[in-house]
């Protein structure tokens, strides 16, 4: 299971968020190329890049800060957030991203995520973020009426390769990942599925990876110290 830590960009600088509230922002340090080297160096092989600021207004503010990313860790980066057309896929893809993730776009418009994978194959993911089993939109700031796992199967159909499943009510809360609704999504398609939320030890790692999913998403935990990246990294 590959271990993603998450830089999440908001106003320039590198933050996490409660459960997706932008009322509930933590900054852990001014400087996201900075912070994502620093995950580089310690061993990570990919990076997962939150765009903020772009997912919930779907214009993107901090695509230079994204390219010095991609430029300066000499590791794949996967990013999201206020992408919402191909020219903004295309647009990524020249930063040299290697993989693009989709949101709300995909939500709204399914015929986008079709076209995205018809150019540019397994370098699109499409992120599917939950509560209450239901998908969210715009920042997590909207719920949709899809059901989450129905809205995984229609997109498996559309040939995407890749699902990043967040479960918002444990996002940032450090409470443990939903593991009962990962192992549906993982047992419900037949692609690549990886976790986000309430990661909050090396055992949720474990168990994540027990699961059957593909990847694991950390945030608040590598940035509060609860996990050692190196010693994760060991572990799965």
């Amino acid at each position: 299971m590959i271990i993603y830590p998450a830089v999440d960009i908001r106003n320039g600088r590198c933050v996490r968020l409660l459960q997706g509230r932008f009322d509930s922002e933590t900054v852990y340090g001014c400087d996201p190329v900075e912070m994502a080297k620093k995950w580089a160096s310690i061993g990570a092989e990919w990076l997962h890049v939150v765009d903020l600021d772009g997912a919930r207004s779907g214009a993107s503010k901090n695509r230079s800060i994204i390219a010095d990313i991609v430029k300066q860790v000499g590791i794949s980066v996967q990013t999201g957030g206020g992408i919402r057309t191909i020219d903004d896929i295309d647009e990524v893809m020249a930063l040299g991203a290697a993989r693009a993730v989709l949101g709300t776009a995909a939500v709204k418009n399914p015929q986008l995520a079709k076209e995205a994978v018809d150019k540019y194959r397994d370098r699109i993911a499409v992120g599917i973020d939950a509560k209450d089993g239901k998908v969210a939109m715009e920042g997590w700031e909207t719920i949709s009426g899809h059901d989450a796992v129905e809205f995984a199967k229609r997109i498996e159909q559309l040939g995407v390769s890749v699902i990043i499943y967040t479960d918002i009510s444990t996002d940032g809360m450090l409470t443990g990942p939903n593991l009962k609704a990962v192992e549906k999504m993982v047992g419900t398609v037949g692609i690549d599925v990886i976790a986000s939320g309430g990661v909050s030890s090396i055992q949720d790692l474990i168990n994540l990876k027990n699961t059957g999913a593909a990847g694991a998403i950390t945030g608040k935990a590598i940035y509060t110290g609860a996990i050692d990246l190196s010693q994760a990294l060991k572990s799965v």
